[in-house]
């Protein structure tokens, strides 16, 4: 069965978890004792003739309020016509970060917001991080139109406000559908108080929404985790590169290339589990054998000889800042992993920065705050392979860490290969 990755996005209270809520009771994947615990729940609150749908993904509340820190909660539901998996991130703009790491792997997202306070700066934020994302599908759900008494001119007014978004941050594909997950109004069911919107419900759009899926024809990427030598007898003289395909697929005889260090050989077998395969496909995990005795290793990639990646000691970027601890300022270092390689890196360049106020870029900000959007230029102590992100998100995304504390403080997509600077030298120097 199909399979669709879509995450939410929205400020605080616009309705993301009743949303969430709404489509799993009404789709049938709430069990009676759960139902049960959800009216004992409810009980004294203003829900009190019905149940309070958001409590089915209140674990996420309850966690925090003891101090456990989560970035994302996943939900998991299907209906006869396809599987879903929802990354439902928080809305306060605290945890904006959060939805990079939930969206990073969708396919869609589905951004709420509030009928009676339109188009709002979250919107924006999230907006153009789905873009920087590349993701192609974008659905506006104004949710709570029940409260703006289902006021046709009311949704048309939103839509006209996010049509200027769209059209800035370069949205590709946008649909908007008023609903109320509250009432149940368009998520599952059609409304009745809506009979001047003509369009799907929420849930037939997410069941037959067309999604562009990698290509398994494309080029192979494959990040090595683990080389693989036997200390026995009779595979004295096995070497193989373990870790799992992220583009393309392959087979025997393949050509292929050793990256970062360009040496050539053909694929002798592909192997999982002992066993030989007659090919690998995308996204599987396999051990490649190669022909010639190579040195490679953990963050060597083998790739395509005739469609490799870009191998560079120089990246733009486009990178969201997710440490609260700090601001990013030029000439800081890093460790800067992609893929199964981990690297010293510079931020040598911050370029320019997304207001998300006014949606314009601000040429070289002196630094970047906790959830600012920059374009940035980075010098690599040694060389990546890596694909622009439009191409490859797989091969073109990776994630700074602070080299004192080792935290995660922020998330890139590249862009191309090629700095505008020399700070090579520098970082030696300060290395040494």
């Amino acid at each position: 069965m199909d399979l669709l990755r879509f995450a939410t996005a929205g400020s605080v209270d616009d309705g993301k978890s009743t949303l969430i809520g709404r489509l799993l009771y009404d789709s049938k994947q709430v069990f009676d004792d759960v139902m049960e615990g959800l009216k004992r729940s409810t009980i004294g609150t203003n829900f009190d003739d019905d149940v309070n749908l958001a409590l089915l993904t209140d674990g996420l509340r309850a966690e925090r309020e003891q101090g456990i820190t989560i970035d994302v909660a996943y939900r998991y539901f299907a209906t006869p016509k396809r599987k879903f998996i929802i990354a439902d991130s928080p809305g306060h703009v605290q945890y904006t970060r959060n939805m990079i790491t939930g969206a990073s792997t969708a396919d869609l997202t589905l951004i709420l917001v509030d009928a009676r306070n339109g188009v709002v700066e979250q919107t924006r934020r999230h907006a153009a991080i789905a873009a920087l994302l590349n993701i192609r599908h974008v659905v506006l759900c104004v949710n709570k139109m029940d409260l703006v008494d289902f006021d046709q001119s009311r949704f048309d007014q939103i839509v006209r406000e996010f049509e200027f978004v769209q059209e800035t941050v370069g949205l590709e594909q946008v649909t908007s559908i008023p609903i109320s997950a509250l009432t149940g109004d368009n998520v599952v069911t059609q409304s009745e108080a809506m009979s001047w919107y003509t369009g799907a419900p929420l849930l037939d759009f997410l069941e037959t929404v067309a999604v562009p899926r990698p290509a398994a024809a494309g080029p192979l990427r494959f990040p090595v985790q683990y080389v693989i030598r036997p200390q026995t007898k009779d595979l004295h003289d096995y070497r193989g590169y373990a870790g799992t395909i992220l583009g393309g697929h392959v087979k025997p005889g393949d050509e292929v290339v050793v990256l970062p260090a360009g040496l050539r050989s053909t694929v002798e077998a592909v192997d999982f589990a002992g066993q030989p395969m007659e090919s690998g496909e995308l996204f599987q995990a396999a051990t490649i054998r190669l022909k010639d005795d190579i040195d490679a290793g953990r963050g060597s990639m083998i790739a395509d000889a005739a469609h490799p990646p870009i191998v560079t000691r120089e990246i733009i970027a486009d990178l969201c800042w997710m440490s609260a601890e700090s601001a990013l300022k030029p000439r800081q270092q890093f460790l800067l992993k992609t893929s199964t390689q981990r690297v010293k890196a510079m931020v040598t360049t911050l370029v320019d920065r997304l207001d998300i106020e006014s949606l314009e870029r601000v040429g070289e900000p002196d630094e970047l705050s906790l959830n600012g959007l920059a374009r940035v230029a980075i010098k690599t102590a040694d060389p990546v392979a890596v694909d622009p992100y439009r191409k490859d998100r797989w091969t073109g995304s990776f994630i700074l860490i602070d080299p004192a504390t080792f935290a995660t403080v922020a998330a890139g997509m590249v862009r191309s290969g090629g700095a505008s600077e020399d700070a090579f030298a520098e970082m030696e120097a300060a290395r040494a």
